[in-house]
């Protein structure tokens, strides 16, 4: 299977509104999405072979993703930071 990344808006198509509005409206919202960007950028370039990490970190960050995910993905459930 082909190395993707997985952005939010690929993750929640479904919520592509409520992602927009949350960004510009919700600086806690807009630092999770940002933080949880920069964390798969670092997992595709790892997974790709550009950088060098062990796998036990490798699986930590995946696990911070997973996390972020969830957490977003409730906020957009919500419409809101709660």
């Amino acid at each position: 299977m082909p190395l993707q990344y997985h952005p939010l808006s690929r993750e929640f198509p479904q919520f592509e509104n409520e992602m927009r509005a949350l960004l510009q409206a919700d600086g806690h919202f807009a630092r999770l999405a940002q933080e949880y960007e920069e964390l798969d950028k670092r997992i595709y370039e790892v997974e790709d072979g550009r950088v060098a990490m062990d796998e036990m970190e490798l699986l930590g960050l995946k696990m911070q993703r997973v996390s972020l995910k969830d957490e977003v993905a409730s906020m957009l459930k919500n419409g809101s930071a709660s």
